[in-house]
């Protein structure tokens, strides 16, 4: 028995390799959002920094047990064998939690995450203990630290609201007097800015970089005997006056006569604090509960007493970490840092969110959202009454964008913001994490971060009367997660617990390979879809300006419909046959992802039109009808598919074999036809059009008869109204379908037939 505690020890440990993965996935978006989205430098450059700020923090970490010192739970209150199933439960449900969080490219608060465990498993074993000893439900108290949940809680409201308040005003008087050609404002300008931005960082990185950690705690003789940390609290004023005064200086002497751009080097020190930061602090999170253990684990082992009797007020005691351990742990991060997909997947949601300009919009608006914009639209009018009219000339003028101009057959991805926002972003991110840190208020890095991005977003007017909407409600939906995350960490570390309680040595491996199965399965179903999006058929933007290129840029669409729609029709008809209703689910996913795809390439008409040239504006009539064309297919194949699924899910007769039979044949014919087009488009032999064309007839024959042979059907032997109403809906459907694609046909030939004369016209009059 004895050695199930080696071995939970043992797991533990590569547990917490698992969850620095996890966890750095996620917190990575908190150093790298503002340096990828401004593009200020090079991504191989930010990662470098990053990493080196990572390596650094992680040395210089205070390698204590953050949470368990501050007391989320008595550990006095508990014995050897509790304290490891505590342990245990916490590090299981945290890897599956971030790592969950991870896969839908959400970013959440590890600090949060941790605590909220350490809380569910503590109340769900004070619990069991009070039932066991026959006690009450308030005795609770004396095994937690109730107080410490609500300031956690009052913490993540405070960092919201101020954080989003906050990075809104600073960035809308930074833009207001800079605007966007900042790069063009006098020298003093750009230095003060320097002075204002360096300083709060480097101050950051003294408060919440190096504070914490051991060599801050030590005596130094240069500081008259005092520590660091005392150092540093009692002479804030001295400290922020001649930093500010410095780094002013240096960047004037930068941008003077070096020519520097100042901002970037404020993007680039940013960078380096707060991913210093985050090593240094956060690094806790993830390993500090295993070190705990094995630290537990010695002190048992060592005793000699019985692991239910051995009391563990050793861990009231700060817990050391050895050096060796710090480096490892931060090479783990650095190498997560570089390799993980699911960092970049979840730093994409931040970009996208605060982007300026049009995005692929993620998140649905809901009614909180539309509010929300509502509201500030009538806050906006009710400011422009009391402003005078010249004020508003002025504010706006700074507010104007820069337009980019780009050559038409160049496609450039541009930033998704500038270097003003850029350093706004981490400059104020380092100030209010300083100050919280001065104040002792647990203030978690990624809602700071996020709510310090999505406030200067709303200030630089990112959050256009197009896309407001969507980013609210993806702010709201982020912020929703992060409640989400406290409630499931504490309700799933909790049930841990109390199975981990049942019997430990059945429920200890079961658990742990149920862990270790679902987080192999999340890593396999993230690779498969990423190769997916990689490798499949996509919709295509059209970009050429005259009718002859956007026939051919079109044509791979065309085909890509016409495979994918053939291929949901044949599965629709297959699950009817069948009854199979996983796979008319399936289908129905399908082709919801092919109407989205089509819709997104009307979205992009106004783009399309806007790049046209004077004598082109025959190729905006011909592919505006051909995207009607397609969302008409989609329209048809959305019906056909959603009916098949409703008709097999709730459980109806199943169609008749003569009416299988019917369709399959129907479906054959289809898909001879979709054959020849998909053959025609994508070899561009538009002259093959015509031929298809001519087999219209025939397959709208076939449909006409086998309507009439069910409307004898219905009126000698049908007994069923719900295989005639579904038969019915599914061949006028098809009806419609063939008629989309048939127009699509007519629209290509006669306008690809139009653009070739001329051409052939103008080359025999040349001769």
């Amino acid at each position: 028995m004895d050695n199930i505690y080696l071995y939970m020890t043992i797991a533990l440990a590569i547990l917490a390799i698992a969850d620095l993965v996890v966890g750095v996935s996620n917190d990575a978006v908190n150093f790298l959002n503002s340096a990828i989205g401004s593009k200020a430098i090079s991504f191989r450059t930010i990662m470098i920094v990053a990493s080196v700020g990572v390596a650094v923090g992680a040395v210089f970490s205070s390698g204590m047990m953050e949470v368990a010192r501050k007391g989320i739970f008595n550990p006095s209150e508990f014995m050897f064998n509790e304290i490891m199933i505590i342990f245990l439960a916490v590090m299981i449900t945290d890897i599956l939690l971030l790592d969950f969080f991870n896969s839908v490219g959400m970013p959440t608060s590890t600090t949060v995450s941790i605590v909220f465990e350490l809380l569910g498993a503590a109340v769900a074993m004070a619990l069991i203990k009070i039932g066991h000893d026959g006690g009450d439900f308030i005795d609770v108290i004396n095994y937690i630290n109730t107080s410490k949940a609500s300031q956690i809680i009052f913490g993540i409201l405070l960092s919201v609201v101020v954080a989003f308040s906050v990075g809104a005003f600073v960035q809308w008087v930074a833009r207001l007097l800079l605007s966007y050609n900042f790069e063009k404002k006098a020298t003093w300008v750009g230095a003060l800015f320097g002075g204002f931005a360096l300083t709060a960082i480097t101050y950051f990185i003294f408060m919440k970089g190096l504070k914490g950690t051991s060599y801050a705690k030590e005596s130094y003789n240069i500081l008259g005997g005092n520590t660091m940390s005392h150092f540093l609290e009692t002479n804030v004023l001295p400290i922020v006056t001649i930093s500010f005064a410095f780094w002013s200086l240096l960047s004037y002497s930068l941008i003077a006569f070096a020519k520097t751009n100042i901002y970037k080097l404020i993007i680039i020190v940013g960078t380096f604090a707060l991913a210093l930061a985050f090593a240094g602090n956060d690094l806790v999170n993830f390993i500090g509960v295993p070190v705990a253990a094995y630290n537990a684990f010695q002190e048992w082992s060592t005793s000699g007493i019985a692991a239910t009797n051995f009391p563990m007020d050793v861990l009231a005691e700060k817990v050391p970490t050895n050096n060796w351990l710090l480096f490892i742990a931060g090479m783990i991060m650095v190498l997560t840092l570089w390799f993980s997909t699911k960092a970049k997947g979840v730093v994409k949601t931040s970009l996208d969110l605060s982007s300026q300009g049009e995005t692929k919009e993620r998140f649905q608006p809901n009614f909180l959202s539309r509010g929300f914009v509502r509201t500030a639209i009538l806050m906006s009018q009710t400011t422009s009454y009391l402003l005078p009219e010249s004020w508003q000339a002025k504010i706006e003028k700074q507010f104007e964008p820069p337009v980019i101009t780009l050559s038409k057959h160049k496609t450039v991805e541009l930033p998704a913001f500038d270097l003003v926002r850029a350093a706004v972003n981490l400059m104020i991110a380092a100030v209010l994490i300083s100050i919280a840190t001065s104040y002792k208020l647990p203030l978690s890095t990624t809602y700071v971060t996020f709510m310090v991005a999505m406030g200067s977003s709303l200030a630089d007017r990112a959050w256009g009367a197009e896309s407001a909407v969507y980013r609210v409600a993806g702010v709201l939906n982020v912020i929703g997660g992060w409640f989400f995350t406290a409630f499931s960490a504490f309700s799933a570390a909790a049930l841990v617990a109390y199975l981990l309680n049942l019997n430990i040595t059945i429920m200890f491996p079961i658990l742990l390979v149920i862990a270790f199965g679902l987080l192999i399965r999340s890593s396999v179903v993230h690779n498969r879809k990423s190769k997916e999006v990689r490798a499949e058929d996509s919709l295509i933007k059209a970009e050429s300006s005259s009718v002859q290129g956007v026939i051919h840029e079109s044509a791979g669409n065309i085909a890509n419909v016409v495979k994918r729609g053939n291929k949901i029709y044949t599965n629709a008809i297959n699950g009817l046959a069948k009854q199979d209703l996983l796979s008319l689910k399936k289908n129905k996913k399908q082709v919801d992802k092919l109407s989205l795809e089509i819709e997104d390439l009307r979205n992009n008409i106004f783009y399309f039109i806007k790049n046209l040239d004077e004598s082109s504006i025959g190729a905006s009539n011909f592919y505006i009808n051909i995207l009607g064309y397609l969302q008409d297919m989609a329209q048809s194949l959305e019906y056909i598919s959603k009916v098949s699924f409703k008709h097999v899910n709730n459980n109806h007769k199943k169609l008749k074999f003569n009416q299988i039979k019917e369709l399959k044949e129907v479906d054959g014919a289809l898909e001879s036809l979709f054959n020849d087009t998909k053959t025609a488009f994508d070899s561009r032999s538009f002259e093959q059009i015509g031929n298809i064309l001519k087999s219209k007839d025939k397959v709208f024959k076939i449909l006409s008869e086998k309507i009439h042979k069910q409307v004898e059907r219905t009126r000698t032997e049908e007994s069923s109204p719900k295989n005639t109403t579904l038969y019915f809906s599914v061949l006028l459907e098809t009806k419609d379908l063939l008629t989309a694609t048939m127009n699509l046909l007519e629209e290509y030939h006669n306008s690809h037939d139009a653009s070739v004369k001329p051409a052939t016209i103008s080359s025999h009059e040349e001769e």
